[in-house]
Formats: C-alpha cells, sequence, structure tokens
C-alpha cells in the first residue's frame, strides 16, 4: 500500500505541470486560425475552485494573452465543430505531455451560453446548457482524454440546429482527475470561444445552469479516486441538450 501511494504521489509530482490550453477552432473541417476568437491564457494552469469566477471561462489566477482576439466566429447550426488543444500556447515539438501529459484522465465537456455581445468580457451570470460530454468508457477504463491524446489534441462535437441564431460563447473544457481523490483536487482547463450561430431554428429552448453553481466539490465526478476498475463514471454538469 505504501509503495502504491509512493508511486502516485511521484506520478502526480512529474506531471505537476503538464497542463493545457484550448486553443484553436475548426468549423466543418475548416481552421479558424491560432487564438482566433478564442479567450486563452498565458499559462496553462488549472482552476481548482468551483466555486470561482474563473470556472467560467478562466482569464482570473490566468490572465488571457493579450491582446484578447475581437473575432467572433460564424458557426452554422447543426454543423461540426472541432477544438484543438496543446500543452502551450508556444507549443514545441516532440513535447511528451503534448496536448496534455497522458496521467491527466478525466471527461471532456462543452457547453454553450446565448450573448447579446460575444466579446464582452463580464461572463457573470450568463445561463448556460451542454452540448457535448464524454467520460469514461468501462469497458476498456479509456477517458475521454485518452481519445483526445490520441487524436492529437482534437476533439470534435455538434453544434445544436434546433436552438436560436445569435451570439454564443462555446465553453469547452477538461477534467483532469489524478489527484481528485480530495476535494479540491481535480483540475479544471476550460476556455471560451466567441462564436455566431446562423440559420438556427429557434424551435427548441434548452435549460440552464449557471457557472458557478453547476459543479459541486462533493459531485461523484469531481471528487474520485481513479485509480481503480470503476464500473461507473458520472459526469459533472447537466444532461447533454439534444433536438
Amino acid at each position: 500500500m505504501k509503495t502504491a501511494s509512493l508511486a502516485t504521489a511521484a506520478l502526480l509530482a512529474g506531471s505537476a505541470s503538464a497542463h493545457t490550453i484550448f486553443q484553436k477552432l475548426y468549423v466543418n473541417g475548416v481552421d479558424q486560425g491560432e487564438l482566433t476568437g478564442i479567450r486563452a491564457p498565458d499559462y496553462d494552469g488549472p482552476i481548482t475552485d468551483v466555486t470561482s469566477n474563473d470556472i467560467i471561462c478562466n482569464g482570473g489566477i490566468n490572465p488571457y494573452h493579450q491582446p484578447v482576439s475581437t473575432a467572433v466566429i460564424d458557426v452554422p447550426a447543426g454543423a461540426t465543430v472541432t477544438a484543438e488543444w496543446h500543452h502551450t500556447l508556444d507549443q514545441q515539438p516532440n513535447d511528451p505531455a503534448d496536448p496534455i501529459d497522458a496521467s491527466h484522465k478525466g471527461p471532456i465537456i462543452s457547453y454553450l451560453a446565448k450573448v447579446q455581445d460575444a466579446t464582452d468580457m463580464d461572463v457573470t451570470g450568463l445561463q448556460w446548457f451542454k452540448i457535448y460530454e464524454d467520460g469514461l468508457t468501462v469497458s476498456d477504463q479509456t477517458w475521454a482524454v485518452d481519445r483526445l491524446i490520441a487524436n492529437k489534441g482534437k476533439v470534435t462535437f455538434q453544434i445544436p440546429s434546433c436552438i436560436e441564431s445569435g451570439q454564443y460563447l462555446l465553453r469547452h473544457e477538461i477534467i483532469a482527475l489524478h489527484a481528485a481523490s480530495n476535494y479540491p483536487g481535480a483540475q479544471f482547463y476550460m476556455e471560451c470561444a466567441q462564436i455566431n450561430i446562423t440559420g438556427g431554428s429557434g424551435s427548441k429552448s434548452p435549460a440552464t445552469v449557471p457557472f458557478p453553481g453547476a459543479y459541486h466539490g462533493t459531485d461523484p465526478g469531481i471528487k474520485i479516486n481513479i485509480y481503480q476498475t470503476l464500473n461507473n463514471y458520472t459526469i459533472p454538469g447537466p444532461e447533454v441538450f439534444s433536438c
């Protein structure tokens, strides 16, 4: 038991700086450009306090790279979008922790919030709905982060076709669970992209949740020991909205 504990401690120490940043968006396969329309920090560190406003779009204890992009990316309703993550903004080749260290296992989640102006830097009070999640595949004990690494930092999902047209923030997130046996311990990595959804039918109005507020330190998907065979895993937050 002591040997296992020491091994785990060594693993956590070795991966302490193996963080990540969402820094590029593709729309129907078209690259929108590095940091275009994305609020990304210079430092790749996590948020660990789910009650902090930093859990919304980062940018507090990890200040945004300047100047923050004022671009708003046009995204057709129903489009396929791909988020691309890398270890650092100035990513160097042959980095074993790019896009993220393999120890940082956990889910990947995407949310949208309707806004008047996607470039408004005040993100408090927004209402969010989940459009994508990927967690644990129980059959082989692989995580969304394992699939992210296999896909060289890319995660692909769909924008709902039935929501209203207009400007939104896209909050895209990794929750790393390698130190989540206690709270705080889980590491939250998120950035927000500024998008303008076109051609939405507006036939459905998603139920929403606030940030902070959607997550709690006692949630079973946030406080969890992943160093065992898991029979299930509950991804934090609400159900995924679907048309």
